[in-house]
């Protein structure tokens, strides 16, 4: 089988026939994925004739695994990933109860796949709920494996929260915790180095894009040691390895407070290209940025390991069961996720023709009803017909 490679000086070797795994997800995950699937294979004939296809390799997680293997991850999944280098995703369900916190989580850390990528843009015929959305055209680069995800916490009347505390009374003789005994508690690790590649990524991609700004958001006035942490780590890691482009001029690299940012966003979007922020901020900062350009309906996302070359780009909204098997899921969100994919790839000519099929589309108001409903004429598609549409658009 053709496996995508990372060569020693950091690029992708990609086959003309590259075997990608996918996971197809829960609820309307057995919808979109299929039809992304069914996208890209229109995309990469129309621009590669018979040369170049993809080799599709369904792999299991979540439910579906669950049900047929006992397993809401099995190992066999993360070896696939761990082989193949790239893959996709459908959206999952996490398992209530013992276990595992997160699928999604899991995946992101047993892979060190340590960049969450959102890039955020808007697309004419799609209606925002902000005068100038063609004005929000970011990349968010979202720490992956530290601050909250890293999953450090106790629960209130726990002995082990009950430990924690006396810890921090006794040996660290901290004083402020108000309620102790009713308190729950959380770690919230933030690393130099955890920092710098995230900060390095973010430069890079700002660079090879000929974007004109990196802008770390973080909350270091009030969290010194680990928001803080970042900013500084941050400025430290563009002066050393970016002195020159930056000296320059080809980089800038600033920072905001995260509350600031957030405000400042829908006041003026076009001070920012390419945003690096830690985990929990860059959780508000993507979905804000989406909801102006129109919805996570319309959200990539990717999360990457640019040193090792794995990446798994997914849906970046839930399993909806409340409309699973209906019909009417807006598939875009995976489907502009593999846009992202076949960029990565270097098969930029099929993810062009995707973007401006979608564009089309929207133009002339025709799309799944969660979009539909807010456009001028809107043309409620369901998903099928909007996928065989799309589909016709790439083909002629």
């Amino acid at each position: 089988m053709n496996k995508i490679k990372m060569q020693t000086d950091g690029t992708l070797t990609v086959p003309d026939v590259p075997v990608i795994p996918f996971i197809t997800g829960d609820g309307v995950g057995a919808e979109v994925t299929p039809s992304m699937q069914a996208v890209v294979n229109a995309a990469v004939r129309k621009a590669y004739g018979d040369r170049r296809r993809i080799e599709w390799k369904e792999v299991l997680a979540g439910e579906k695994a669950f049900n047929l293997t006992g397993s809401w991850l099995p190992d066999e999944t993360m070896e696939v990933f761990r082989e193949y280098l790239v893959g996709i995703k459908g959206p999952l369900t996490t398992p209530v109860g013992g276990g595992i916190r997160s699928l999604n989580v899991a995946l992101r850390q047993t892979l060190d796949l340590y960049v969450c990528l959102r890039p955020v843009r808007w697309y004419q015929g799609v209606q925002s709920p902000v005068k100038f959305p063609e004005k929000v055209d970011m990349c968010v680069f979202r720490e992956n494996t530290e601050d909250i995800y890293a999953g450090i916490e106790w629960e209130a009347g726990t002995p082990e929260a009950e430990k924690f505390y006396r810890f921090l009374k006794e040996e660290m003789k901290v004083t402020k915790v108000r309620f102790p005994e009713t308190s729950s508690f959380g770690v919230k690790p933030v690393s130099k180095e955890g920092t710098e590649r995230l900060v390095r990524a973010a430069c890079q991609y700002a660079l090879d894009n000929h974007l004109p700004s990196v802008t770390l958001v973080h909350k270091g006035n009030i969290m010194k040691y680990t928001e803080g942490g970042f900013k500084k780590w941050g400025y430290e890691l563009a002066k050393n390895e970016f002195s020159e482009a930056l000296a320059d001029g080809r980089l800038v690299v600033k920072d905001c407070i995260a509350d600031a940012f957030l405000q400042n966003t829908l006041l003026t979007p076009e001070e920012y290209s390419v945003v690096a922020t830690l985990n929990l901020n860059g959780d508000y900062v993507s979905d804000q940025l989406a909801a102006m350009v129109g919805g996570i309906g319309i959200a990539p996302g990717a999360n990457i390991n640019y040193r090792s070359g794995h990446a798994i780009f997914e849906a970046t909204h839930g399993t909806a069961p409340n409309i699973a098997g209906k019909n009417v899921v807006n598939p875009c969100s995976i489907i502009l996720s593999a846009v992202m994919m076949l960029e990565y790839m270097g098969w930029k000519e099929a993810a062009a023709l995707i973007e401006h099929a979608l564009e089309q589309s929207f133009l002339n108001a025709r799309a799944t009803h969660d979009l539909a409903r807010f456009m001028t004429g809107g043309v409620s598609l369901s998903t099928s017909v909007f996928t065989e549409e799309i589909v016709g658009r790439i083909e002629q």
